[in-house]
């Protein structure tokens, strides 16, 4: 007696269907796959059903032990209740009918189709298969086509909300701020600002216990690193440069290669469908954009680690207009650099560390002088100290609370710390506000990255060693007062 294999698919298409249409049911399928085996008298060794699986991918898990069955020769015979339940790519559902099934000495019946390999009634199988191919090609066609609308609209169509964000509980397609994520991009954004390189971020990330973004919604609990896990440079380097943090919606970067390969390949950037203003923004334009040119700065620096360097992706050959790559304690034009047998340009050779100096010492002085830029610069950092010491206050509230949770420490304990914390996050902003010459010394005292790009559009450096200064300001605004 024939022991056949009883093979059932149902993709999530069909389910859909299946609320209008209960024929391609898996009860439907089973129900009609027995009554057939009892009408010609196969044994049913076993069933094996997929339930919510695309015909185009092959790699199912009952399909799989369907063909390690037949491997181990328990089965003599599959039967399906159609060639598309198979599958609905032509090329493999080929290579099983005409080649993987006769090798294993497997007949193969599609009852609906009249197939039966036994017979060798499988000449319109191919023909067959291309049709459902093609069907999985329009249904797809059809449903990209629908979803593309929807992101033209502004709607969220992604899987996995952006960390930051969750989706609106009374509507789906719209992004609300998750607050207890959107804490951490806004400092992961202060402190790349504030002159932090993206390893140090990291480092400091790891370092206050903040939860990456796999381990915070639980998607990774057994970090390998740590019960918090580590922050990798790509994914800090991602929140970054997200345009969608500042209110815009960013949709279709990557898409499926095709129909059949579920693997995603980025898109250029022109097809990008971006909808302005469809959510709350985490980080406003102006932070967005400074930090997109520090990004743009830092570029190609992470290999030699001088993304600390104050100077670091602002100094450029005078000449061939090309970035100087810094070495050690010396900065040399990477066009002479890589082409110095074909002499497309000189050196223009000179120490790092007296260029430095110079600039700084010629920043103090131009300040100095300039009213207008010390009220510039008392409006972006008057409050720069105080901002940061109660960020850090906030991080140790936010730490014992853990602790608490934890058992580490007791009640008693942590309202005592609790309180003393919040005394001092009131005093410092009931403290009067610096005045314009407090904040322009301890600027100049302290000189930073932060404040350099800030402040510094480009340095250009002439063979002969001497440099231009091209600042982020207009001309008038350094005019010295007499």
């Amino acid at each position: 007696m024939n022991k056949a294999g009883l093979y059932i698919r149902l993709s999530k298409e069909d389910l859909d269907k299946d609320k209008n249409n209960n024929s391609e049911s898996v009860d439907n399928q089973i129900n009609m796959l027995k009554k057939y085996c009892n009408e010609f008298n196969y044994n049913v060794y076993d069933i094996y059903i997929d339930d919510g699986f695309s015909g185009t991918n092959f790699n199912r898990p009952s399909f799989n032990r369907l063909l390690n069955d037949i491997e181990n020769k328990k089965l003599d015979m599959v039967i399906v209740k159609d060639l598309s339940r198979l599958g609905r790519d032509y090329i493999l559902t080929g290579y099983y009918l005409e080649i993987w099934f006769p090798n294993h000495n497997v007949r193969f019946i599609s009852i609906l189709d009249n197939i039966d390999t036994l017979n060798n009634n499988n000449d319109y199988a191919p023909f067959k298969s291309i049709i459902n191919d093609m069907y999985s090609k329009d249904n797809s066609r059809k449903i990209k086509a629908a979803l593309r609308i929807k992101q033209q609209m502004g709607k969220w169509v992604g899987g996995c909300t952006p960390f930051g964000y969750a989706q609106d509980p009374t509507d789906k397609n719209h992004l609300v701020i998750n607050e207890e994520e959107a804490k951490i991009v806004r400092k992961i954004y202060s402190l790349f600002a504030s002159g932090y390189s993206i390893n140090k971020i990291s480092d400091y990330l790891y370092n206050h216990n903040i939860l990456t973004p796999l381990v915070f919604r639980n998607i990774n609990k057994n970090s390998k690193y740590s019960k918090y896990g580590y922050w990798s440079y790509t994914t800090i380097k991602t929140i970054l440069s997200n345009q969608l943090y500042t209110g815009d919606l960013v949709q279709n970067r990557r898409s499926k290669i095709n129909y059949k390969i579920k693997k995603l390949k980025n898109n250029k950037q022109d097809d990008w469908i971006i909808v302005k203003s469809t959510h709350d923004p985490i980080i406003n334009k102006e932070k967005f954009n400074e930090v997109q040119r520090l990004l743009k700065l830092n570029k190609n620096t992470r290999k030699n680690n001088c993304n600390d360097r104050l100077l670091s992706g602002l100094v450029y050959c005078y000449d061939c207009k090309k970035r100087m790559s810094i070495q050690k304690n010396y900065i040399v034009c990477n066009t002479y650099k890589k082409y110095s047998k074909l002499k497309l340009c000189s050196s223009h050779f000179c120490n790092y560390k007296i260029l430095e100096n110079t600039i700084i010492e010629l920043i103090k002085k131009l300040i100095k002088n300039c009213f207008t830029l010390k009220e510039k610069i008392y409006k972006q950092y008057k409050n720069l100290n105080d901002e940061n010491r109660i960020i850090d206050l906030n991080n140790k509230i936010d730490k014992i609370y853990i602790d608490k949770i934890d058992g580490k420490i007791s009640e008693e304990m942590f309202e005592r710390i609790y309180n003393s914390l919040i005394i001092e996050i009131n005093s410092i902003k009931s403290t009067k506000k610096s005045s314009i010459e407090e904040v322009y010394n301890n600027f100049v005292n302290t000189i930073s990255r932060a404040s350099v790009i800030n402040l510094i559009d480009r340095i250009e450096v002439h063979n002969n060693k001497t440099f231009d200064i091209y600042f982020n300001f207009k001309r008038e605004d350094y005019i010295v007062n007499n």
